[in-house]
């Protein structure tokens, strides 16, 4: 085993892995058009509207139309809400704080280093990128704004319309989103159940002609499971829906997240096909497609039943746990106490801060705002000291690639440098040569807009590791052609705004890598530790003897689980863009834990629903004979993911006793209390079994592959 561990694979070739990148990232999904459009329409209108009435910076009302999250309607309210709150704290500390340094240089110039730092600091420590990127952006745009040798008065002015602008670009924004709401009314809570249906059906679809599923069908479903249903369950605790429609569609969301875990499970079990099992699937698909029907026209789902015939043990495991919970989909329109039993409170949902938790005691983002502040001041004073205001744009570079370590700011600087030579150079200059001498009026100027904001807001809706270079893309194209109420004639806009972001980009080189740098691998190392022993933690649940408290807790876990496997990811692309003597070493750290992490979300994947069976969910309860073995089993999983954890920490020892073999007393447990002993098991601990023996399987393999591998 340790042989074939340290035979990693070997990377792709460049161009092919490119590729490949670019056809995952622009292949469209359900829903992305519709998003385009939306994105497209509202950065239009706060054009239209900003040159109409000559209101300027209209560039930012622009940008704000389509950084608004659209996840919901109250999504978008309260992204709208949180960007024009942050526009008028960070106006109200300009126009207050200068107020008492504009005439003192000295002063003036220590009160932009404490702005940067502020910026930066709150990037660091607030858990809203998207609050603290305003709150940084009203500040890189301020600074020069009263860097200018004009009246008091003007700088305020400006101030003023800069805010006015961002005001018309959220408002614009938010009254589209909620007309198309209003169009489609319940869709932001019956469209997510509507695409977890129709993904369970498309699988199922699969299992009933006899065939495996596709990749992408079973990665849908395994997405949609670790995406899990918190974000409806939220909507509909905060919106204004009745009491009883809201109990009604949170069953329905929490069966139908449940239905998709065991789905997604489903995928990792090996087929057993047979007339009788396609039987079934076929009847479950056509029971899901009538739910899925009466939904979508927004009827209550008809009571259904399923067949419990002598072939019921014949049948693949989980198929029985499928048929139940969608038996119970139509009772969550009674209020079912069979659904309801098991749902958590809206209140005992996890709620989200603003700040950190550690945003005042934690050293780490004090560290983070003043390497940040050393960057952009550098930026700063360089500008100043040759004279050339010009390029401005690099302390908005500064703050706008600020990440906590080497690999994930070189992505996001590359990023944003490729972003700019699109949209800056390709786009904003060649439109100024071959496209604008040719245009005399905003309609025409309108449809080269929409052209150029269709492809922004189409890479915007990509994963987060392409978004940010369409982001970019827009905003060099807005801020060299919605800078002014004409046609931009001089090239020397575009040429300042690019050397203004490489100057910014060097900074941050000079800075966040060679002077005082957190490499990315360190931090990839740290993250998949973190997930290691979360999900120890995870599988040591339930502590508590109350219900409602267990599953409120175990969606915390779950979620956070899930965004450190997610970050794992992300912090491995960063390793990439990361040089130096250590590099062949990150590179196979990368290697060796991009090969663990499918086994880790599989394991993860499968733990979702044997929890169910730890905490006695309704249709997952086991004998009292099987718990007592059911216990040791998961003190031992939970132990052996610590070990781990220790052994990827400090290359401590893994070894100890084989999870198959604790297995085997859970199984030989499960026969002495089935009721149906030397026969036949219940389809039950059937499923329970096979969830139990895929996780031994998992557990030993990675632990054997970690306890071989040596790690710097």
């Amino acid at each position: 085993m340790a042989t074939v561990v340290q035979s990693l694979p070997q990377p792709a070739r460049p161009v092919t892995w490119i590729r490949e990148f670019l056809q995952e990232e622009l292949a469209p999904y359900e829903g992305r058009a519709a998003v385009v459009a939306r994105m497209t329409l509202a950065a239009t209108l706060v054009t239209i509207i900003c040159l109409a009435f000559r209101v300027p910076f209209a560039f930012q009302g622009a940008i704000y139309a389509l950084m608004i999250s659209r996840e919901n309607s109250r999504a978008t309210l309260q992204s709208a809400a949180t960007i024009l709150l942050l526009t008028g704290v960070g106006a109200a500390y300009l126009l207050i704080s200068v107020g008492f340094v504009i005439a003192v240089p000295p002063l003036h110039f220590l009160w932009i280093i404490g702005s940067l730092f502020l910026a930066f600091y709150a990037i660091s420590s607030l858990t809203n990128y998207t609050a603290a990127a305003t709150f940084a952006i009203m500040i890189a745009v301020g600074i020069p704004l009263w860097d200018r040798h004009v009246p008091a008065e003007r700088n305020v002015e400006d101030t003023l319309w800069l805010c006015l602008a961002v005001l018309i670009g959220v408002a614009v924004t938010a009254a589209i989103e909620l007309v198309f709401v209003r169009l489609r009314p319940g869709n932001e809570i019956v469209k997510p159940i509507l695409e977890r249906l129709a993904a369970v059906e498309n699988l199922l679809t699969s299992y009933a002609e006899g065939r495996p599923a596709d990749s992408g069908t079973e990665q849908k479903v395994i997405r949609l499971g670790l995406l899990g249903t918190s974000v409806m369950r939220r909507t509909l605790r905060r919106s204004g829906y009745s009491s009883g429609y809201s109990i009604e569609m949170g069953g329905v969301a929490a069966l139908v997240g449940r239905l998709v875990d065991l789905a997604g499970t489903l995928t990792q079990a090996p087929l057993q096909s047979s007339i009788s099992s396609q039987r079934r699937f076929r009847k479950l698909v056509s029971e899901l497609a009538g739910i899925r029907a009466q939904l979508i026209g927004r009827e209550a789902p008809t009571p259904i039943e399923f067949d419990a015939d002598e072939q019921r043990n014949a049948v693949p495991p989980l198929v029985h746990e499928l048929e139940e919970t969608a038996a119970l989909i139509p009772q969550a329109f009674s209020n079912s106490a069979s659904v309801s039993k098991y749902l958590p409170s809206p209140e005992d949902l996890p709620r989200a801060n603003l700040l950190a938790p550690d945003a005042f005691i934690n050293p780490e983002h004090v560290r983070f705002a003043v390497k940040g502040c050393l960057a952009a001041s550098g930026c700063y004073v360089i500008y100043n000291a040759i004279a050339w205001p010009g390029i401005s744009t690099a302390v908005t570079t500064c703050l706008l690639t600020a990440l906590t370590t080497i690999g994930s700011s070189h992505q996001k600087q590359i990023l944003r440098i490729c972003g700019a030579i699109v949209g800056g150079f390709v786009l904003g200059m060649g439109s100024q040569i071959f496209i604008l001498p040719y245009l005399d009026s905003i309609t025409g100027f309108v449809v080269l807009f929409v052209a150029v904001t269709v492809l922004s807001s189409w890479l915007m809706t990509s994963s987060p590791r392409l978004s940010y270079f369409g982001f970019q893309v827009a905003l060099a194209f807005y801020l060299i052609n919605l800078n002014e109420f004409k046609i931009q004639t001089s090239l020397g806009v575009a040429r300042n705004r690019v050397v203004g972001i490489l100057l910014g980009l060097f900074m941050m080189w000079l800075v966040f890598d060679q002077i005082w740098g957190a490499p990315a691998a360190v931090q990839m190392k740290k993250t998949f530790v973190s997930s290691l022993r979360l999900l120890a933690q995870f599988v040591r649940e339930p502590v508590s003897k109350n219900l409602k408290n267990t599953i409120a807790r175990s969606f915390a876990l779950r979620e956070t689980v899930n965004t450190n496997l997610d970050k794992v990811r992300a912090l491995a692309d960063g390793v990439l863009l990361e040089f130096g003597p250590s590099r062949e070493q990150d590179l196979a750290l990368r290697n060796r834990i991009r090969q663990w992490q499918p086994s880790l979300r599989t394991l993860f994947i499968t733990w979702i629903v044997l929890w169910r069976y730890r905490a006695g969910l309704p249709g997952f309860e086991l004998p009292e004979a099987i718990l007592l073995a059911q216990e040791q089993f998961d003190n031992r999983l939970a132990t052996a993911l610590d070990r781990m954890a220790d052994r990827v920490e400090d290359n401590g020892s893994t070894l100890m006793e084989s999870l198959t073999s604790v297995y085997a007393q859970l199984e030989q447990a499960a026969w002495k209390a089935s009721p149906q002993q030397r026969h036949q098991l219940t389809p039950e601990i059937r499923s329970f079994l096979l969830l139990s023996r895929r996780i031994a399987d998992l557990s030993d393999c990675l632990e054997m592959e970690v306890g071989a591998s040596r790690f710097p």
